[in-house]
């Protein structure tokens, strides 16, 4: 007869829970998670700098529908991603939020 004490079993069962957790989360709460994680245009330059491709895409889309009330179409991300990149890379202070992120953020920190 094996002999397992609850030290053995222990990451077992904190494995088995956390993909348990993932899947309930992961399927049910995807756009819930994705809404509380990405803060549109109140998301740091450095932050925004950091971030995947997709990822820029999806906080300048949703940045994009909160200051306009709209979707915009693929060319305004594109550009509208290719400005903020811009601008955040030239920022005196990372923490500005990209909403905020200009040509006066260059020289002197918002």
């Amino acid at each position: 007869m094996r002999h397992t004490s609850i030290g053995h079993r222990l990451p077992r069962i904190a494995g088995i829970a956390f993909v348990v957790t993932a899947a309930v989360f992961g399927g049910a709460g995807c756009d819930q998670v994705e809404e509380a994680v990405n803060r549109g245009g109140d998301t740091p330059c450095n932050e925004y700098i950091a971030q995947s491709d997709e990822d820029k895409r999806t906080t300048v889309t949703k940045y994009l529908e909160n200051d306009r009330g709209s979707t915009p179409d693929a060319t305004t991300v594109d550009a509208a991603i290719g400005a903020i990149d811009l601008m955040c890379r030239a920022q005196a202070n990372a923490s500005t939020p990209i909403r905020d992120a200009d040509l006066s953020g260059i020289l002197v920190p918002k």
